[in-house]
């Protein structure tokens, strides 16, 4: 999508909700891919969908001087800092076009489209294969993509030449570093829950290469080979997929 080239639009700022449902404004309005989004005086609408409603608004396009209808923008990031909206969202510069009314710290205007995407870290989700559909859906929009990271702001996908290494691999690395601690947290370690299946909740008191041995509830201990011990994701816990013989009590009190 591009602005329509009959006029100068205006370049404002804005923080979007990002979520399973696509980007929205923080008030749940959706913005599509390719198409401006387009104001609409809601007071107007309620007053028009609700017969009775005591709201009395004339129905008009907006923005209006005497209103509060129409797209929303800052006239820089400190602004949506200080208004505190940073935390909300995604961020980034906006077109503005159409009927613009300006006040002293941004504008409302009549149609809009993202410019670019300013996308803080800690809102990219781990895993490179979950990133990478995260940023091919907001790549629909045509606007350049940017991560930052402790105030640094690096490129990640432009339009016109595709994905940026700087921004790429800061994902790369924050991906891989997120694996390794996947990893280590799934190593098997004293003071994890083990499920002895038949035997009943055992805790880890040392596990080694090919064996793990645990303590029941019973105080019985408990001998287990690594192999036959799976994690339960959903359980959050160490289950023993254990047969007949194969989970061994070599002690009891």
């Amino acid at each position: 999508m591009t602005v329509p080239d009959y006029i100068s639009p205006i370049v404002g700022y804005r923080v979007w909700r990002w979520d399973a449902a696509g980007l929205r404004s923080l008030n749940g309005k959706p913005w599509l891919p390719g198409t401006p989004f387009s104001a609409a005086c809601e007071l107007a609408l309620s007053r028009t969908l609700v017969p009775g409603a005591e709201q009395q608004h004339a129905e008009h396009e907006a923005p209006q001087l005497r209103c509060t209808c129409g797209v929303y923008a800052a006239t820089s990031i400190r602004h949506l800092r200080t208004f505190g909206y940073m935390p909300f969202g995604i961020y980034g510069e906006v077109w503005l076009w159409g009927t613009t009314i300006e006040h002293e710290q941004g504008w409302r205007a009549q149609h809009a489209y993202p410019k670019n995407f300013i996308l803080p870290l800690q809102m990219v989700p781990f895993g490179m294969s979950r990133t990478e559909l995260w940023l091919t859906y907001l790549a629909a929009y045509g606007c350049d993509l940017f991560v930052t990271h402790k105030e640094q702001t690096l490129p990640l996908w432009f339009s016109q030449a595709g994905y940026q290494a700087e921004g790429v691999d800061l994902l790369a690395q924050r991906s891989k570093n997120w694996y390794a601690r996947r990893r280590e947290e799934r190593l098997i370690k004293p003071g994890d829950r083990l499920a002895v299946l038949g035997q009943g909740i055992a805790v880890v008191e040392l596990a080694d290469r090919d064996q793990v041995y645990a303590v029941l509830w019973s105080r019985a201990r408990v001998r287990v080979g690594r192999r036959r011990i799976r994690w339960d994701e959903q359980n959050m816990r160490w289950e023993a997929a254990v047969v007949a013989g194969k989970a061994s009590i070599v002690e009891a009190e």
